[in-house]
C-alpha cells in the first residue's frame, strides 16, 4: 500500500518531490521519483509484498518505455505471473511488475484482468501519454485535475495542492452536496476543477485530450447458471467457497497481518475464514468504549475465543477520542462527516503496533442489505398504506414529541429520522434518512445570496445517474447499487483508507472481491433481505460456524457517544468553530440558524449531533486547507 502523485505537462522535480512528500504517512518505507521532459511520477512505499529493492517505484519495464506508480494490491498476481513468465523476465516478486508486463501484452485491457484494489498512473513513452486507473469498487483513492495541457494527480488532495496549477477555490455545489450526503460524492471534489476518478475507470491523457473508459460494471445478473436453479443450500455452498477464496487470497503478505474484529457478523465472518486458512493463530484487534450503549468489545472477545484467535483488545475513554477532534482535518483534506473515523483511527493506530496489514468486513452491509435503512424501506411500504389521519394525528404526533435521547441509535432518533425522510420522492428517501441537512434545512443554513445560487441545483443528480447505471427497476437492487457507489465508496472506504493509511496500515476488504460482489448481487433480493431479516444468506452460511447470538444479534455499528460529547466536553470547541464572528466573516452561512441548532442540542431539546458535526468538520477543514 502506498501513495502516488505526479503530473503530465508542466512541472519539475522540486514540485514533484513536494507533492509526493505530503503522502509520507501512506508510505514510510521508501520513496522514488521519475522525471523526464513533461512527465513526473512520485511514489511513497509501504512495503507489503517483496520487501527488497526489486519492488521500488516508479518501476520501469525492461526497455524503459513504460513507468508505473501503483497503490494497492493485486491478489491474482501470482496466477498472472505464471501466464507471463514464459516471455517476460521478472526481477522480483512484487505485483507491480505484473501490471507492466500485462500492459505490454494487452494494452489498456490490462485493468479488467486485475483482481484487487488499486489506483495507479502509467506513463507510456512510446504513445506519449499517461494513464490513470482505479479499481472496480473504488477501494483506493485517486484525485486529478486537468489544466490546459497539464494533468495533476495524487492519492490525496493534499498532494495536488503543492502543484502551482492548483487553485484553492471552494466548489459551492460540492459543499451543497456535502451538507446533504456528509461527504462529497464521486466524481466531484470540494475544490473547483478537481475530480475523483470514478471506480472501474481508466483515464488517458496525451497533453490535449482526457478520455475516460469503464473496464467493468456492477451487474445483478452474473450467476453462472439460471437463478431458478439456486436453492438456499446451493447459494450457501457457493457463498462459502467464494468467501473462502476471497479471504485466502488476501492473507498474502510478507509482513505481519491481522483482522479488525468488531464482533459483528461481517468482521467475524472474515476472521472465521482467515483462521480456517491459517496454520497459526490469526491476530484479531478490537477497541471499545466505557459507555455501554456504544461498546461492542465483549462480542469481539466472544468471537475470538470461539475461533481461537490471538486477540488484542483495548478499552478507550472519551478523552482519548475527543483529543483527536482538533487534528481531524489533517486526516481529511476533503470534509467527511462520519464521526466513526475517530474510533477507526484509534483502532488503526492500536492495530499498527502489532501488524502492518489488516482485513476488515467493509462491504458486507451494502451487499447483504444489512443496514437499518433497508428495514426502514420495508416499514415504509407498510406505512404508506395506513390512513393519512392515523399517520399524521397519532403516530407522527407521538414520535415527534418523544424526548431527545443521546444514546446510540435510540428509538426517538430512529423514529424522528424515519418520519423526516419518509415524505418526498421514494427514489431519494434513502439519502434523506442517511444524510444531515435536507433541502429545507439547507435553505435556512445558507446565507440568502448563496442559497439563491444553489436552490435550483439537483443535489440528487448523482443518485439519478446511479439508478440509470444500475439497469434494474427493482427498488432494493437500486438501493444496493446506490450504497455501493455512494455511502460505501465515498464514506466508509474513505474513512478506513484515511484512518488506516495515516497510521501506515494497509486494510483489505474480502467482501469486495469481484467474485463475491458478482455472486451476491446476482442472488434474488430475498436471499439478502427476507421480510425483516437482513443478511439472510450470510446468516444461514455462518450459523454453524459462529455463535448464534453473534450471527443473529442486532446491528450496532462502530459509533461513539458524539451527542453527549458535543453537549459536554466538545461544547467549547464547537462553539468556537461555529462562533458568530467566524460564520459572519466567511459569509456562507446564517449564524442565527446555527445558533438555534447548537442551543437546542446543548439544552437537550433535540439531538442535532449530525447537523453540528457536519458543520464542525467543514469548519475544521476550511481552517486547515482553504483559509
Amino acid at each position: 500500500m502506498c501513495g502516488i502523485a505526479g503530473y503530465f505537462g508542466q512541472g519539475n522535480r522540486d514540485i514533484l518531490e513536494s507533492m509526493t512528500r505530503t503522502l509520507v504517512h501512506r508510505g514510510p518505507d521508501d520513496e522514488g521519483f521519475f522525471v523526464d521532459a513533461n512527465i513526473g511520477l512520485g511514489h511513497r512505499r509501504l512495503s507489503i509484498i517483496d520487501l527488497s529493492p526489486a519492488g521500488h517505484q516508479p518501476m520501469p519495464n525492461e526497455t524503459g518505455t513504460l513507468q508505473l506508480v501503483f497503490n494497492g494490491e493485486i491478489y491474482n498476481h501470482e496466477a498472472l505471473v505464471r501466464t507471463l513468465s514464459g516471455h517476460h523476465r521478472f526481477i522480483g516478486r512484487s505485483d507491480t511488475e505484473v501490471i507492466l508486463h500485462l500492459y505490454e501484452e494487452i494494452g489498456e485491457a490490462v485493468f479488467s484482468r486485475l483482481e484487487g484494489m488499486f489506483a495507479l498512473a502509467l506513463y507510456d513513452k512510446t504513445k506519449e501519454k499517461v494513464i490513470l486507473a482505479r479499481d472496480r469498487m473504488g477501494k483506493k483513492p485517486l484525485y486529478y485535475g486537468v489544466f490546459g495541457g497539464t494533468i495533476i494527480f495524487g492519492s490525496e488532495l493534499k498532494a495536488l495542492l503543492k502543484h502551482p496549477h492548483f487553485k484553492k477555490e471552494l466548489d459551492l455545489r460540492s459543499l451543497n452536496k456535502y451538507l446533504l450526503y456528509e461527504y462529497v460524492p464521486t466524481p466531484h471534489s470540494i475544490f473547483r476543477n478537481i475530480c475523483k476518478l470514478e471506480p472501474a475507470t481508466y483515464l488517458s491523457f496525451d497533453g490535449k485530450t482526457a478520455l475516460k473508459k469503464k473496464f467493468w460494471e456492477i451487474s445483478f445478473d452474473r450467476l453462472p447458471e439460471p437463478k431458478n436453479a439456486f436453492t438456499t443450500a446451493h447459494a450457501v455452498k457457493g457463498l462459502d467457497a467464494t468467501l473462502d477464496q476471497a479471504v485466502k487470497s488476501r492473507l498474502m503478505s510478507d509482513v505481519p497481518l491481522g483482522i479488525f474484529l468488531s464482533g459483528g457478523i461481517d468482521s467475524s465472518t472474515v476472521a472465521y475464514y482467515a483462521q480456517k486458512n491459517s496454520s497459526t493463530r490469526i491476530k484479531t484487534f478490537s477497541i471499545g468504549f466505557r459507555e455501554e450503549s456504544f461498546d461492542e468489545s465483549k462480542f469481539a472477545r466472544q468471537v475470538a475465543e470461539h475461533l481461537g484467535t490471538e486477540h488484542h483488545g483495548k478499552i478507550m475513554n472519551a478523552d482519548e477520542c475527543m483529543a483527536l477532534v482538533p487534528s481531524i482535518a489533517e486526516l481529511l483534506d476533503e470534509p467527511l462527516a462520519d464521526a466513526s473515523i475517530l474510533p477507526t483511527f484509534l483502532l488503526s493506530r492500536f492495530t499498527r503496533e502489532h501488524v502492518t496489514v489488516a482485513l476488515g468486513g467493509d462491504g458486507g452491509d451494502e451487499l447483504f442489505c444489512g443496514y437499518d435503512t433497508f428495514l426502514a424501506h420495508r416499514l415504509a411500504d407498510i406505512y404508506e398504506k395506513l390512513p393519512a389521519l392515523l399517520r399524521k394525528k397519532l403516530i407522527e404526533k407521538f414520535a415527534l414529541n418523544l424526548p431527545a435521547s443521546f444514546n446510540n441509535f435510540s428509538f426517538d432518533f430512529k423514529a424522528k429520522k424515519f418520519i423526516s425522510g419518509y415524505y418526498g420522492s421514494k427514489q431519494y428517501r434513502n439519502q434523506r434518512w442517511l444524510g444531515s441537512f435536507d433541502r429545507k434545512a439547507r435553505s435556512a443554513l445558507f446565507a440568502g445570496d448563496v442559497w439563491r445560487e444553489l436552490e435550483k441545483e439537483n443535489e440528487f443528480a448523482d443518485i439519478d445517474s446511479y439508478d440509470r447505471e444500475a439497469g434494474t427497476e427493482d427498488h432494493y437492487r437500486q438501493l444496493i447499487y446506490q450504497y455501493l457507489r455512494t455511502y460505501m465508496m465515498d464514506d466508509v472506504l474513505v474513512k478506513v483508507d484515511r484512518a488506516s493509511m495515516y497510521n501506515s496500515l494497509e486494510v483489505r476488504a474480502p467482501f469486495l472481491d469481484t467474485a463475491v460482489v458478482d455472486l451476491v448481487n446476482s442472488l434474488p433480493t430475498n436471499y439478502k433481505l427476507r421480510r425483516f431479516t437482513t443478511k439472510y444468506i450470510l446468516k444461514k452460511l455462518m450459523e454453524d460456524k459462529l455463535p448464534k447470538e453473534i450471527v443473529y444479534r442486532q446491528k450496532k455499528g462502530f459509533g461513539i457517544p458524539l451527542a453527549d460529547w458535543l453537549a459536554g466536553g466538545l461544547r467549547p470547541f464547537v462553539s468556537d468553530l461555529l462562533s458568530e464572528n467566524k460564520i459572519k466573516a466567511q459569509g456562507l452561512f446564517n449564524h442565527e440558524y446555527i445558533n438555534k441548532i447548537l442551543n437546542d442540542h446543548f439544552d437537550r431539546r433535540a439531538d442535532n449531533r449530525k447537523l453540528i458535526w457536519t458543520l464542525a468538520v467543514f469548519q475544521l477543514w476550511r481552517e486547515k486547507w482553504l483559509d
